[in-house]
């Protein structure tokens, strides 16, 4: 739940099998979205479903024991925050719920204050503690990202640096063939050192400044059409037949519209790279109960296995296997993130050596 200044409520899943101590915890903590369980099985479905900031759960249940519980949620989760509830101080079990992975543990019967105070200290626990692992993550990336550049920009210009070493040194004759080669080359290199530093400004931004969503309202009509102008020249280049199928009226959406710009950017910056001189890249919406962008292409396609890969961070399809497929390889990585902060979905379907079909559905 958002509250009104932007903030989030924190959930608390309570799981006990008397609804008089479920009911107590709740009104101790009003102050937080509860989901209540009265047992184990019930606790891991709505588990599931609604992902809670901490779960607070009895040790003595029927079926399946507060141990048991803890046990199974930190196999799927093991950073979640588990509390457990118990009347007996065996030494035992409160050593197996450590070993288990267990963060606080309260005393029945409850001390109303020492729910609230132990509730509030996990919290704040898991709050620096996925602050810890956004700065380390972002120190990796940020490296990961630095030799990447690095790497990728050094191809192109090393190829125009040689191109232009060889029309210097005289080795080609001005006005011939070759020199008129050298120099369709050193463009289409610099055409294409000229898209990785766009890349490199679009990304350095993201990776920078990742803060949260901006939701307002937004022509879509207007954002399509920023997104589709740059490449209607990259297609004219490429001879590629670029059709754009919009409604004949758009609905106004609240989106982020810097985020949903990446999205069909990246979406279409892969269509193009992969789809040869001579072919089709098409842009078509629809607009109804949700917003479905679809971008298809006749290229080269991907194989059943690369599909599950193509969205991972740095992950590059390369049909040829030359080891130099261009860009950096974070279009899709972002654009199934902010496809999901909008509470949509990212789909592929492919066919080798038939093409790419790419849909985004915005609720």
């Amino acid at each position: 739940m958002t509250l009104a200044d932007g903030r989030t409520k924190s959930t608390i899943l309570i799981v006990d099998d008397e609804s008089v101590i479920r009911g107590l915890c709740a009104r101790v903590l009003n102050g937080f979205d509860i989901f209540e369980a009265g047992g184990g099985e019930e606790a891991l479905t709505i588990f599931e479903r609604e992902h809670p900031d901490v779960v607070l759960a009895d040790i003595m249940m029927p079926n399946m024991s507060g141990l048991e519980l803890l046990r199974a949620i930190k196999a799927q989760a093991p950073n979640q925050i588990v509390v457990l509830m118990t009347g007996f101080a065996e030494k035992e079990i409160i050593l197996q719920a450590l070993k288990s992975g267990a963060d606080e543990f309260i005393s029945k019967p409850i001390n109303l204050l020492q729910l609230r105070t132990a509730i509030d200290s996990v919290l704040e626990k898991k709050k620096l503690k996925e602050e810890l692992l956004d700065l380390k993550h972002s120190d990796h990336l940020k490296a990961e990202f630095l030799g990447l550049v690095s790497h990728k920009l050094k191809t192109p210009t090393t190829a125009i640096y040689l191109f232009i070493q060889n029309l210097a040194s005289g080795a080609v004759v001005p006005e011939g063939e070759a020199y008129h080669d050298i120099l369709d080359q050193i463009l289409d290199e610099s055409r294409h050192l000229d898209n990785l530093i766009k890349d490199l400004l679009s990304f350095s931004e993201i990776i920078l400044h990742q803060d949260g969503p901006k939701i307002e309202p937004t022509d879509v009509h207007q954002l399509l059409a920023e997104v589709t102008a740059p490449f209607r020249e990259r297609c004219r280049h490429k001879e590629i037949d670029f059709e754009v199928h919009l409604p004949a009226t758009l609905w106004e959406r609240s989106l982020d519209s810097r985020r949903i710009h990446v999205v069909v950017w990246a979406l279409l910056d892969n269509a193009l790279k992969f789809t040869a001189q001579g072919g089709r890249v098409r842009l078509s919406v629809t607009d109804g109960t949700e917003l479905v962008i679809e971008v298809a292409d006749n290229g080269v396609g991907i194989d059943s296995e690369e599909l599950t890969k193509i969205t991972e961070k740095f992950y590059q399809v390369d049909p040829q296997h030359t080891g130099q497929v261009r860009g950096f390889g974070l279009g899709l990585y972002y654009a199934r993130r902010f496809v999901r902060v909008h509470g949509g979905r990212l789909s592929f379907t492919s066919t080798p050596g038939q093409g790419t079909t790419v849909k985004v559905a915005l609720p």
